[in-house]
C-alpha cells in the first residue's frame, strides 16, 4: 500500500506530542538509547544534518492499537490522530532532552567551539546523582545559573520551542550574566540556535487511515530502524496486540502480580514465550515466536499458563531450588510450567505427577541431557512427559534413560557459583537435604540468600599449607562447598575442619550428634571431615552425593489406579 512522504518541523512534532495528537502504540519498547546517542542526535540537529525519516499510521476514528504517550509527555490531550510506528527513540530523546526530563542526566549546549563540526557550540551532558548526607543533587553547579555560565553551559531545555521556554531563558540570562553586552551577544546566539532547533525538519512517511492492523504491524516489523534491533519478544508484543487486542506487557505484569516468585528463576518475558511454545506443541525458538499465529495462541492458553507458573513455583520451592543462581539448568523451567499447566490436581493423580516431575527435574540437573540442542530436547521431553502423565501404558521418557554421573565424575565438578551444571546440581542436592548453617543452624531460604556465601569446607589457605602443589580445581570443587552465612564464613576463615568444628562444640556445647546432624544436612561425612584427610573426604562425600542422587532419580512407580 503506498504511503505519503511529508515534512514536519521539530516544533510541530513537539506540539503534537504535548497535545497527545501523536502517540505510541503500546507494543513499542520504552526508550533504550544511551545518553551518548541522545547527545549525537542533538548535535546532528545543530549541524542541520538529516536524522532519518519516521513512520506514522494515520488514525481516523477508533485507534487500531492500544496507545501510550511519549515518555514524559502529558497523558491526556486532544484526539489522537497518528501512531508513531518507527522513530520512537529519536522523538523520545528530543522531547525529554528539550524538557530536561532525564533524572540521571542534564543536557547543555556549550558555547564553545566544537572540534568536530567547527560550530561555536555543541551539546553534551552531565551525569546526575543524589548525595545521601544532605539529599543534594550533584553536581551542584548543574542547577545553578552562575555555575552553568562559568562553564559556558546553557541548559538544553531553554532552547525548546515556545513562549514558556523563552520566559525561563530570559530569567536564566538575567541571573547568570550580569554584563549587558555579554547578555546581548549570548542572546543573539541562543536565538539563532533556538530557531535552528525549532525549524529543523524531521520528515516522515504516513500510512493512510484505511491501512489494516496486520498490514501496519507487518510494516512496523520490517521497517523498524532503531539502533537497538527488535527482539522476538518485541515482535510478539506487537503480534498479540494486533491479533488479539491484548497487551503482552499487561499479561507480563499479571504474571508478576499473580506469582512474583517466578522472577527468581526465569525472566518472565522470556518464560512466556518458551512455555507458550511448548503448550502449543512447538519448539521454543525464534522461528516459532515469529510465526503469525503464535501470539493469538499464546493468549488462548493464558489461564492455563498462569496455572502452570503458580504450580511450578510451589514445586520448585518444595524441592528447595532457591533461585536462578542456584539452578543447574534453566531449560527445565519452561518445561515444568507447561507440564504443571495441564497436570492433574489432587490425590493420587497429582502425587504421581509430582513424583514424575521430581525425577525429571533431578535427572535434568545431573545428566547431560540439556548440554546441546536444548530447544528441541525440551519439546521432546515435554511431549513424552505429558503423555506419560496421562497414559499409564506409555513408554518411559528418554530423559529417564540418560546416564547419571559416577562418583568419580562428581569429584571433578567445579565451583557452584559459576555456571557449572554438575556443580550446581551437587549444591542443589545439599540444599534439598536442608543445608543448615554450620554455626547457627539456620536454613538457607530465598529471602536470606544475600547473607550467605560459598564456603570451602576445607579452607583454601589450609589446603595450600597442607598440600603445597595442590591444583586450584581440586580446591574449588563442589564437593568442598557449602552455603553458609557470611558470619560463619568469616569465623571459620582458614581453620582446618577439625578445629572449627571443635570450636563450635566448645562455644555452644553441642554434643557430637548435633555436629553430625549439621553435617548430614549438607550430605557431608562426619568422620572424614574430622580426620582432615581431604582425599578421603572427597571420595566419601562423592559416594554419599551419588547415593542421594540415585534415590531422587530412581524410576517412577506409578499408581495405575490414578489413570482410571
Amino acid at each position: 500500500m503506498p504511503s505519503e512522504a511529508r515534512n514536519r518541523r521539530l516544533s510541530d512534532w513537539m506540539t503534537r506530542i504535548r497535545t497527545r495528537q501523536t502517540v505510541l502504540p503500546r507494543f513499542q519498547r520504552f526508550q533504550a538509547w544511551s545518553h551518548s546517542q541522545v547527545t549525537q542526535l542533538f548535535n546532528t540537529i545543530l549541524q542541520d544534518l538529516p536524522c532519518g525519516a519516521l513512520l506514522v499510521l494515520d488514525i481516523g476514528g477508533e485507534e487500531p492499537f492500544i496507545s501510550r504517550s511519549v515518555v514524559g509527555a502529558p497523558p491526556d490531550g486532544e484526539r489522537v490522530t497518528e501512531h508513531l510506528l518507527d522513530g520512537q527513540q529519536r522523538i523520545t530523546a528530543i522531547w525529554r532532552g528539550l524538557n530536561n526530563d532525564y533524572p540521571d542526566r542534564t543536557y547543555f549546549i556549550y558555547l564553545q567551539e566544537d572540534e568536530e563540526s567547527d560550530l561555536p557550540y555543541y551539546v553534551d551532558s552531565v551525569s546526575r546523582y543524589w548525595r545521601r548526607q544532605d539529599n543534594q543533587r550533584m553536581p551542584l553547579w548543574a542547577d545553578n545559573p552562575d555555575g552553568q555560565w562559568e562553564r559556558r553551559a546553557i541548559p538544553l531545555n531553554l532552547f525548546a520551542p515556545g513562549d514558556e521556554a523563552q520566559q525561563v531563558y530570559d530569567e536564566w540570562l538575567e541571573e547568570a550574566i550580569k554584563d549587558s553586552r555579554t547578555q546581548r551577544e549570548v542572546d543573539r546566539t541562543v536565538s539563532n540556535v533556538r530557531n535552528q532547533i525549532s525549524s529543523f525538519n524531521i520528515p516522515f512517511l504516513s500510512l493512510p487511515v484505511q491501512t489494516k492492523r496486520d498490514v501496519a504491524l507487518d510494516v512496523f516489523i520490517r521497517t523498524n530502524t532503531s539502533a537497538t534491533p527488535l527482539s522476538a519478544y518485541d515482535i510478539v508484543v506487537a503480534q498479540v496486540e494486533a491479533g488479539a487486542g491484548e497487551s503482552l506487557h499487561d499479561l507480563v505484569a499479571e504474571t508478576k502480580e499473580v506469582c512474583p516468585a517466578i522472577a527468581r528463576y526465569y525472566e518472565p518475558e522470556s518464560l512466556i514465550l518458551a512455555a507458550s511454545a511448548l503448550l502449543q506443541g512447538r519448539v521454543p525458538s525464534n522461528a516459532t515466536y515469529l510465526s503469525r499465529d503464535f501470539g493469538n495462541r499464546l493468549v488462548e492458553n493464558w489461564d492455563k499458563y498462569l496455572r502452570g507458573v503458580e504450580r511450578s513455583v510451589v514445586f520448585l520451592e518444595d524441592e528447595r531450588i532457591l533461585d536462578e543462581r542456584r539452578l543447574p539448568t534453566d531449560v527445565v523451567i519452561p518445561v515444568l510450567v507447561a507440564l504443571w499447566a495441564e497436570a492433574p490436581e489432587g490425590l493420587y493423580a497429582e502425587g504421581n505427577a509430582r513424583s514424575t516431575l521430581r525425577k525429571y527435574l533431578w535427572r535434568a540437573f545431573f545428566t547431560k541431557r540439556y548440554e546441546r540442542t536444548t530447544a528441541t530436547r525440551s519439546l521432546v521431553d515435554y511431549n513424552e512427559l505429558k503423555t506419560y502423565l496421562s497414559d499409564s501404558t506409555a513408554s518411559e521418557p528418554i530423559i529417564f534413560h540418560e546416564s547419571l554421573p559416577q562418583a568419580t565424575e562428581l569429584v571433578e565438578a567445579g565451583w557452584p557459583n559459576k555456571k557449572d551444571r554438575l556443580a550446581r546440581a551437587i549444591l542443589a542436592l545439599s540444599l534439598k537435604a536442608k543445608g543448615l548453617d554450620l554455626a547457627d543452624g539456620s536454613t538457607a531460604r530465598h529471602d536470606n540468600l544475600s547473607q550467605r556465601e560459598y564456603h570451602h569446607l576445607f579452607p583454601v589457605a589450609h589446603l595450600e599449607r597442607q598440600y603445597p602443589n595442590i591444583p586450584s580445581d581440586k580446591i574449588y570443587t563442589a564437593l568442598n562447598c557449602a552455603l553458609v552465612t557470611w558470619r560463619t564464613n568469616r569465623a571459620i576463615s582458614d581453620k582446618e575442619p577439625e578445629r572449627y568444628l571443635t570450636e563450635r562444640r566448645r562455644d555452644s556445647d553441642p554434643d557430637e550428634a548435633e555436629i553430625r546432624r549439621l553435617l548430614e544436612s549438607h550430605i557431608i561425612p562426619f568422620d572424614e571431615m574430622i580426620s582432615g584427610n581431604y582425599d578421603a573426604f572427597l571420595e566419601k562425600r562423592a559416594e554419599l552425593i551419588h547415593d542421594a542422587m540415585q534415590e531422587l532419580c530412581k524410576w517412577v512407580v506409578r499408581n495405575k489406579e490414578a489413570h482410571r
